[in-house]
């Protein structure tokens, strides 16, 4: 039986989750930027199913003959559970869908080895959720009774939140290490190289994203709370997953669905901040005034279209935004709403399955461009540019593209930037690109 209960004083809900964030399985989505976008902040703990894709796909650690996707929506239908709170989510599941399971779905070989060792994919369905309403100022607190009596459950993470002080301990600043799979010559050939298939026709637009290799003294905990601080997102989150972390600090929406209402949110197009207030006007005008970046953005907006309806009412997917000037502490970036209304007969799953990986970060069409870039770039992308976020067992979900994130494992953060080429692209700036969207996560590995 499920127990609600709502807090108007407490403290940040990331002073809260310094209690559960060495737990292994808790996972932290935070709109550290907090506006139309990022309106909730969700934390989920205690898991009571735990679901593992990978060369095996596992339940709670047991293999199962079944295969995921079914598994997920054959479980979504059997345990629907309705939500009239108006609260994002009451039950449901919190994880990720890496870029390598989008590319094997989409029957792309990659003859790259792996970097990492993390499953294709983890959902886990939370017993706890702590939602952070932005808007409103209030906590609630949610337990479903999965794991544990749901008042006395409530009773304890009470207690102990109001131990919880908002006081911050920084870590002291340290040195880096990074090295790239890319020199800079050498993206300058590929970029080449992608500018070649576009003139022959093989693709319009495609991303191209080198990886960085960093040591750093500061923890992954460490590094997120900076990250959270300087270069706040609506789309961040740190997931604690025991032999690896993943600190996030997206600024891009793939994914959001509610009452069968469809929206996607692409980027395309960046200009680093400037020094003083001229000069981020001149680039934030220089942004909006790109044609190259307005073509990039057009043709993933018509990439972004044509995902949604396989799975949408015919006639109800529209381009609602268009060429909209996105500000963050670091860069602008270009962006675009398509949305649209999803089937009758149709789920969380035939959605993601259809729309994932997203358009923005593989390039169109998609299918060949995600070939071309197993062959130019030197690496596999794990979870970089793949998907973070939340379904509900009501049949809601919210999911982000994992840019602007770094995965931790055996000593090293793994830290994938990119950016979108065509025929209009200059080398030079498209390196300099990267280079900027690193920015913001390598100064929080440092200080």
């Amino acid at each position: 039986m499920r127990t609600i209960r709502m807090l108007e004083d407490y403290p940040a809900l990331s002073g809260i989750f310094d209690l559960f964030a060495e737990e292994e399985m808790s996972v932290f989505l935070d709109s550290s930027l907090q506006n139309e976008l990022g309106q909730y902040s969700i934390v989920g703990v205690f898991p009571y199913l735990t679901l593992k894709n990978g060369d095996k796909f596992t339940v709670n650690g047991k293999e199962c003959e079944q295969s995921f996707e079914v598994y997920v929506k054959e479980y979504l239908e059997n345990h629907r559970d309705e939500n009239d709170t108006g609260l994002p989510i009451v039950s449901g599941a919190i994880g990720y869908f890496s870029y390598d399971y989008g590319r094997e779905k989409e029957g792309v070989e990659s003859f790259h080895k792996e970097k990492v060792d993390i499953p294709a994919c983890i959902l886990c369905f939370y017993d706890v959720f702590l939602v952070e309403s932005h808007k409103e100022n209030r906590l609630y607190l949610i337990a479903n009774g999965k794991t544990k009596d749901s008042g006395e459950m409530l009773d304890e993470i009470l207690k102990r939140i109001r131990e919880v002080s908002d006081e911050e301990e920084e870590a002291a600043a340290c040195e880096i290490q990074t090295e790239s799979d890319f020199e800079e010559s050498e993206y300058l050939k590929a970029v080449d190289d992608v500018i070649d298939y576009i003139t022959e026709g093989d693709i319009y637009i495609m991303n191209m994203t080198r990886q960085l290799a960093v040591r750093s003294r500061r923890s992954p905990y460490q590094v997120f709370r900076a990250l959270r601080r300087n270069n706040p997102s609506p789309f961040g989150g740190y997931f604690q997953y025991g032999d690896f972390q993943v600190v996030c600090a997206s600024p891009e929406r793939f994914l959001q669905m509610r009452g069968g209402h469809v929206v996607t949110r692409p980027i395309k197009g960046t200009r680093k901040r400037g020094e003083n207030p001229q000069e981020d006007a001149m680039l934030r005008k220089e942004l909006w005034e790109s044609e190259k970046d307005r073509s990039e953005l057009l043709m993933i907006v018509d990439l972004e279209r044509n995902d949604l309806n396989r799975v949408c009412v015919p006639g109800s997917v529209k381009v609602t935004e268009l060429f909209q000037i996105e500000e963050y502490a670091t860069v602008f970036h270009l962006s675009a709403n398509v949305e649209g209304e999803l089937a009758p007969g149709k789920n969380v799953m035939d959605l993601i399955e259809a729309a994932f990986p997203g358009g923005s970060i593989t390039g169109a069409p998609k299918l060949r461009a995600m070939e071309i870039i197993d062959e130019l770039e030197h690496g596999r992308r794990n979870l970089y540019t793949g998907s973070m976020g939340y379904l509900t067992l009501d049949g809601e979900c919210d999911f982000n593209i994992v840019i602007r994130t770094a995965l931790y494992q055996d000593g090293v953060y793994h830290l994938g930037v990119g950016g979108g080429i065509t025929c209009e692209s200059e080398r030079g700036f498209e390196y300099e690109e990267t280079q900027q969207k690193a920015k913001a996560v390598l100064e929080a590995m440092q200080g």
